[in-house]
């Protein structure tokens, strides 16, 4: 096992902080007491944090120090982790099909009209960059019967699975493991169906299959896997970031990384490359567009 496959498969079974009652507890206290009351728990709570979890605060000194190019402050990342609490907190009324209190300003919606005016669906990459759940909130609110559902390994789906229950069971189905029988027939029979599937394809589990890209001025590792994914099924790829922007505004950003080929590349390595280029290309873009969304807390270029 390469050491870059030890350091994700140690990340990877890294204990979580919290558990599934502490989440749906978690869940009761937002929907009672509000979002702004709910957010003002968010202080106390990433204060201690920043201070009990030095792995994270040490990844987001790193992080920031190449994105603003000059070393953070406490209250740089004490912002980084607020940023990402609150983005957390959103969750549960995004899922809840509260959306509608949100500003959601979309860009590049054309892009996935054309897709659907063609009768197929597309895969969207994100990142573990802003709110995933702004797209798959603005999908169930423009059309019930359009789901955006996550593709992602086995051993996250099961979390996943058991954290939307906790928020809004009827979620609990939009989430498909990749790595067990039948996931790939599930997400192309889905696609036929002219749903979108959406990925992080920023990070795996087990460190394989991976290829070191320029991202921030070093090279970091990006999984391969969600591209070979995307060449196999002959569909197009769009990026998508939902950025915080403060408030209840967010930003939804969609762009083209990739038109669906008409076969499957006969040069397959050149096609992952060329679209992974792309792919790398825009999440540096958006994270310096808006730092404070990268919500990665491991060392991501080791």
């Amino acid at each position: 096992m390469t050491q870059e496959a030890a350091r994700l498969q140690e990340w990877a079974r890294r204990p979580e902080r919290g558990s599934l009652p502490l989440l749906r507890f978690g869940v009761w206290v937002a929907r009672c007491l509000g979002r702004p009351a709910a957010r003002l728990l968010l202080y106390p709570l990433v204060l201690y944090f920043s201070f009990l979890c030095p792995a994270a605060s040490r990844a987001s000194r790193a992080y920031l120090a190449r994105v603003r190019g000059a070393a953070p402050g406490f209250a740089q990342r004490f912002t980084h982790f607020l940023t990402f609490a609150r983005c957390l907190l959103d969750r549960v009324f995004l899922l809840n099909d509260e959306s509608a209190a949100f500003e959601i300003e979309v860009h590049g919606d054309e892009i996935l009209h054309a897709i659907e005016a063609q009768g197929g669906g597309c895969l969207l990459f994100g990142a573990h960059l802003g709110s995933f759940e702004v797209a798959r909130a603005l999908g169930r609110r423009r059309r019930r019967d359009l789901p955006i559902s996550l593709l992602m390994y086995e051993e996250n789906a099961q979390k996943i699975r058991a954290a939307l229950a906790a928020i809004n069971p009827s979620l609990a189905t939009e989430v498909i493991g990749l790595g067990r029988a039948g996931s790939l027939i599930a997400v192309a029979e889905r696609l036929r169906a002219g749903h979108f599937i959406g990925v992080l394809a920023d990070r795996n589990l087990d460190g394989h299959d991976m290829r070191r890209m320029d991202f921030l001025g070093a090279p970091a590792a990006f999984p391969q896997g969600p591209f070979r994914v995307a060449a196999m099924l002959q569909r197009p790829v769009v990026f998508m970031a939902g950025l915080y922007r403060g408030g209840r505004r967010y930003e939804l950003h969609f762009e083209l990384l990739a038109a669906a080929p008409a076969a499957r590349p006969a040069n397959m390595q050149g096609w992952i490359e060329e679209t992974m280029s792309r792919y790398v290309a825009r999440v540096e873009h958006y994270c310096r567009e808006a730092p404070y969304n990268w919500f990665n807390f491991h060392d991501f270029w080791a």
